[in-house]
């Protein structure tokens, strides 16, 4: 998913922004809406799922070219915490309401009484896919993986399958 989010978000910058004439650059500054998103769904580790989480998201009011800087934390049944920062990558249907995006986010964990995944630097990336509303809340699934990215031996990692809410700040 992070090869994903790089890979179609900087296609997407080389196509729109970088030659858009503007000369303000690939990653020029524009306005974006800003979202508190709220999440909740099952954790999952080697197949198995082994807690619930917790999830929240903001969505800064700005794009760089079209990635939107965003933080989040996590919070699981069992007392693991995760917070991070990063970017995520919009694409829209159309004008269907229907989107899908990417984040890729690094962030510090902790695993509480939950299952040891190697270290506390961990990376977050993931896909959701959602619709908006015409009042801009957006209801979504997202599904994403927690791991060290191999900076140490020990990198099973986690995944999470969760409904999304997104309240816009406009």
């Amino acid at each position: 998913m992070a090869a994903a989010f790089l890979l179609f978000g900087s296609l997407d910058m080389v196509l729109n922004d970088c030659g858009s004439g503007s000369g303000s650059g690939c990653l020029a500054q524009s306005d974006e809406a800003s979202r508190l998103s709220i999440s909740t769904g099952l954790v999952e580790f080697n197949k198995d799922y082994v807690s619930h989480e917790a999830y929240f998201r903001y969505d800064f009011g700005k794009k760089y070219g079209p990635f939107q800087p965003i933080i989040g934390a996590s919070f699981t049944g069992q007392g693991a915490v995760w917070a991070g920062a990063g970017a995520a990558y919009t694409k829209e249907l159309a004008d269907t309401g229907i989107y899908a995006q990417l984040h890729l986010m690094g962030g510090l964990f902790d695993k509480g009484d939950g299952v040891d995944i190697g270290g506390n630097i961990h990376f977050r990336s993931g896909v959701e896919l959602g619709y908006e509303a015409d009042n801009g809340w957006r209801y979504a699934l997202s599904y994403d993986h927690r791991s060290n990215a191999e900076l140490l031996e020990v990198n099973p990692g986690l995944e999470t399958l969760q409904f999304r809410v997104s309240v816009p700040f406009n």
